[in-house]
């Protein structure tokens, strides 16, 4: 009778577990196939299409097929249907070029090249300080034309790009034609390893102790080159400072806010939120620059350079001056892949310490002021000068008067002759530093090229 009870017993078990292995396999189908479903617009439909548009391009097209290229294409498109311009796939070539340029250290000849959308001609925007390219003679506006006896009239940026990085020879021969004097120049240039100078900065006047600070873009060398820049200038006896971050475009979240961390008192500089609420904040501690800043900013500020702005001017740090910055309020991570490629995705918005989301709307200065390309003077740093020197604008100056009275100040004697600047063409450092401001509005207006690379 107990044998019975036993085998009773051990069937009665193994029928229950029988039972829950076959429950949970349901259920798990259950879930597999609601997921499944939820997905079916791209596991099901999509791929269907696809294998139908691809079986469509073996048979009709005319041409020999890339299947890397088309492949490349696929994923370019899925991220173009997110309708964000800043969520991109990138190839494995264009993801090491990607991570090459934010690093600020490449191996290249040391220029800043830019392509105008309507010729196509790509011409020198500018040569770096101390660069191959400017030992060997190139100037910026040189149009190139030959590199290594290949022509690239009308090539694209990153083509000229990729001939200049993949040249055999550690010396190039660049061929670029001088409209100001009408000839064309041969040119050899040796590549090396390149660090780009994203930080400018000189003393306007040693005298009341006023420094300038251009900051190009917030790259991976970017915060060592700015406390290269805060120390050398108090060295020279600096009381107060202007940032330049006119035609900033941004870059490097952690960069920005390694440099304002330097600037700021303690206190939140700036936040973020992803798509879950999930908050996090950046804080900084307790030193900080203590002294009068003015920041120049304009259309052509962006993202990062927002974030700098909008910290300085939410702490009452100090005073923004010039346009309505670009207003990119959004926060993009790059997540790698095994082949070596990578996407781009925003994931975040970010917000002023006052809690403002400024995407789609910008910075706006507390005084507003324009550059006018019509004159030789660089109207937002006088103003910013104006400002630090404590000097009221009761009434408004003329162009005239404007360019008459920097004549005759210390700001207009130091303007640089160094053709390596930005903006407002300054220098990376103090040596060598007169120039016309003729020269400086030229540079101003040939800001209107369109693609820009570094090589």
């Amino acid at each position: 009778m107990k044998k019975s009870n036993n085998k009773f017993a051990a069937g009665f078990l193994l029928g229950v577990l029988s039972m829950t292995v076959v429950l949970m396999c349901v259920f798990i189908g259950m879930f597999i196939a609601q997921r499944e479903n939820r997905n079916s617009t791209i596991t099901g439909k999509t791929e269907a299409k696809l294998e139908k548009l691809k079986s469509m391009i073996d048979y009709y097209y005319l041409d020999k097929v890339n299947v890397d290229d088309l492949e490349s294409g696929v994923y370019k498109g899925l991220l173009s249907g997110l309708n964000d311009p800043y969520s991109v796939y990138y190839t494995p070539e264009e993801c090491e070029q990607m991570m090459e340029e934010t690093s600020g250290n490449y191996v290249g000849i040391g220029v800043l090249i830019g392509q105008d959308s309507t010729t196509g001609t790509v011409k020198i925007i500018r040569c770096f300080d101390e660069s191959p390219a400017k030992k060997a003679g190139m100037l910026e506006g040189d149009i190139l034309c030959e590199i290594d006896g290949k022509d690239v009239t009308g090539e694209d940026a990153n083509e000229i790009v990729s001939l200049i990085k993949n040249a055999a020879n550690q010396k190039i021969k660049i061929t670029v034609y001088r409209s100001e004097i009408n000839e064309y120049k041969e040119l050899e240039v040796e590549k090396r390893n390149i660090t780009v100078p994203t930080v400018e900065y000189k003393m306007l006047d040693k005298e009341k102790g006023i420094g300038y600070v251009q900051i190009v873009q917030f790259d991976e060398v970017t915060f060592n080159q700015y406390r290269e820049a805060i120390e050398s200038l108090k060295e020279q006896g600096m009381k107060s400072v202007i940032f330049d971050i006119r035609d900033n475009p941004g870059g490097l979240y952690d960069v920005v806010c390694k440099i304002l961390d330097q600037i700021l008192p303690t206190g939140t500089m700036v936040y973020t939120e992803d798509k879950h609420g999930k908050r996090e904040e950046q804080i900084s501690d307790a030193n900080f620059l203590d002294m009068p800043i003015v920041v120049i900013q304009n259309g052509n500020s962006a993202s990062a350079s927002e974030i700098f702005a909008g910290a300085i001017q939410d702490f009452s740090a100090g005073e923004i001056i010039g346009t309505q910055s670009f207003g990119k309020g959004i926060v993009q991570q790059i997540f790698t892949l095994r082949d070596g490629s990578a996407i781009k995705l925003t994931i975040q918005k970010y917000f002023t310490p006052k809690g403002v989301n400024i995407h789609g709307k910008g910075i706006t200065p507390d005084v507003e002021i324009r550059d006018d390309y019509e004159t030789e003077a660089d109207e937002p740093l006088e103003k910013a000068v104006r400002i630090l020197n404590g000097e009221s604008d009761s009434e408004e100056t003329t162009a005239e008067q404007t360019t008459e009275n920097n004549k005759n100040s210390q700001v207009g004697e130091e303007t640089s002759t160094d053709k390596n600047s930005k903006s407002s063409e300054q220098t990376t450092s103090s040596k060598n530093s007169k120039s016309s401001k003729k020269e400086v509005k030229k540079k101003k207006k040939g800001k209107k090229s369109k693609k820009t690379k570094k090589r």
